[in-house]
């Protein structure tokens, strides 16, 4: 567990200064732990998911005054996705502060979990205006990474498959593993004409993601070939 001080370290790492110390005690202890806590861990991520959404749409709407309802989907998604939540918590170095099970590896889907745990703890400790402050002052700087709206691999695939006629592209769960805290899903990615490739991920969505990317790169040396 997190001393006080380690907890106080990481406040500073974030700009906000919780009055509640067991809030974020609570944020940063991994569901694989038998440790009692103010708070749960799914419901402080539960929460710190919504508010995240609803800080980072607001960001959008007054940076991109000009990009319609799809293009700050697109945006959105990409900004409170997995991977970009584990890169916000690399950058604070959150995975020193994680407390987890016995036998439960600190992965990158555990702090993209612990991540929006921590965003719930400061909404709960200090409202929407402190946890405003806080997502706006970490995922601001990742708006200049894009200078246009991103897309995702689904939907570049979905787009490549519709110009060429081949119907929507199919996924299929064909395999699941792992405690049902810390699953692995295994998914293939199905069209037309082409071979199956499969992806893994700690979610289906993410999984299905990294199928699609797979048939991407596939198709990608085979127009360069």
């Amino acid at each position: 567990m997190s001393s006080d001080i380690s907890k106080i370290e990481l406040c500073k790492r974030i700009g906000y200064q919780f009055s509640d110390l067991g809030l974020l005690e609570s944020a940063l202890t991994h569901a694989s732990t038998d440790s009692k806590v103010k708070m749960s861990y799914e419901r402080l991520e539960f929460l710190g998911d919504r508010v995240l959404g609803l800080v980072i749409s607001d960001l959008l709407i007054r940076t991109f005054d000009d990009e319609n309802e799809g293009e700050l989907s697109r945006r959105l998604s990409s900004l409170v996705d997995k991977k970009c939540l584990y890169f916000t918590a690399s950058e604070i170095g959150l995975e020193r502060f994680v407390s987890v099970g016995k036998g439960t590896e600190v992965n990158q889907s555990i702090l993209a979990d612990v991540m929006e745990a921590l965003l719930g703890a400061v909404f709960c400790d200090g409202g929407f205006e402190a946890a405003s402050f806080v997502i706006e002052e970490l995922f601001t700087p990742l708006l200049d990474k894009n200078k246009e709206p991103p897309t995702d691999p689904k939907t570049k695939l979905q787009e490549w498959a519709q110009a060429h006629k081949l119907g929507l592209p199919e996924y299929r769960e064909i395999r699941r593993t792992g405690p049902d805290h810390q699953p692995l899903f295994t998914i293939a990615v199905l069209l037309k004409g082409l071979e199956i490739r499969t992806g893994e991920g700690t979610s289906k969505r993410i999984a299905e993601q990294e199928a699609a990317t797979s048939l991407l790169e596939v198709l990608k040396k085979d127009s360069i070939g």
